[in-house]
């Protein structure tokens, strides 16, 4: 019973619940598409609160586990890809840990000089040379996410040799020695533009979901400044820490 379990834990027993209840969805015990139990069963069947019931219910919701509401029964919803932090800096690395068939179509491949905005992240002195990739990703053969990618121009030369449709450009530059060692990431919304929705295949302006990532080597360098932008139906991030092991997250303010 939860409520034993709660006397042997110091989790919260909604949270117990939560737990318990992403376990049935995961083992297909709750199928996609199909009601849930309704509170009043919940309540029988664990000896719990409505209360507490709605709170575990309620974290479903807002991972997109469950849908529905406002009078309507819940339902377990189509499940969303998510990606870790474990493996932010490779999509093939994502779709390979989710048992998925990453794909990618490249638009274009080119070195040009860095435009001042760009130069700025990079810290690069403006026009200095960058090798820039436009990609489209796909999960099991669908349109997923638009990746644009600057790499400095020691790093990113190797690309020209390499088929960039083949697979995962980290991958590549990393056995040739690339370093590509550290991260960090931004997570905002963004309206599609005409290259995102003519590749994915939404409307213009669509709301996307936007990662731009900064990659760094060992000894603090800049080697590449990405702008990846997904359809938010089809991949979602997820962020896990403990008290004793907390992840570097900030909340920072969009500037207009």
């Amino acid at each position: 019973m939860l409520k034993y379990v709660q006397s042997i834990s110091e989790e919260p027993i909604h949270q117990r619940l939560s737990d318990l209840f992403r376990e049935r969805i995961a083992s297909n015990d709750w199928k996609e598409g199909n009601p849930l139990p309704s509170e009043a069963e919940l309540c029988a069947q664990h000896g719990v609160s409505r209360g507490t019931v709605r709170q575990a219910l309620a974290s479903l919701r807002s991972e997109g586990l469950i849908a529905g509401g406002r009078g309507k029964p819940p339902v377990v919803a189509h499940p969303v890809p998510s990606q870790s932090f474990d493996t932010f800096m490779s999509y093939t690395e994502w779709a390979h840990s989710l048992g998925r068939e990453p794909g990618q179509r490249t638009i274009e491949i080119a070195r040009r000089p860095a435009g001042e905005e760009l130069a700025g992240k990079m810290l690069l002195q403006t026009g200095e040379p960058v090798i820039q990739v436009l990609r489209l990703r796909l999960l099991d053969g669908l349109p997923t996410m638009v990746e644009r990618s600057s790499f400095v121009l020691e790093a990113g030369k190797a690309l020209f040799d390499f088929d960039t449709d083949s697979g995962s450009i980290f991958g590549h530059l990393t056995s040739l020695g690339v370093d590509l060692s550290r991260g960090k990431h931004v997570i905002d919304a963004v309206g599609a533009d005409e290259m995102d929705a003519s590749l994915l295949g939404v409307s213009a302006g669509s709301p996307l979901l936007r990662e731009n990532r900064l990659t760094y080597s060992r000894d603090g360098k800049i080697l590449e400044c990405s702008d990846d932008r997904y359809l938010p139906h089809l991949a979602n991030f997820v962020i896990e820490n403990t008290r004793e092991s907390k992840v570097a997250l900030a909340r920072v303010p969009r500037v207009a």
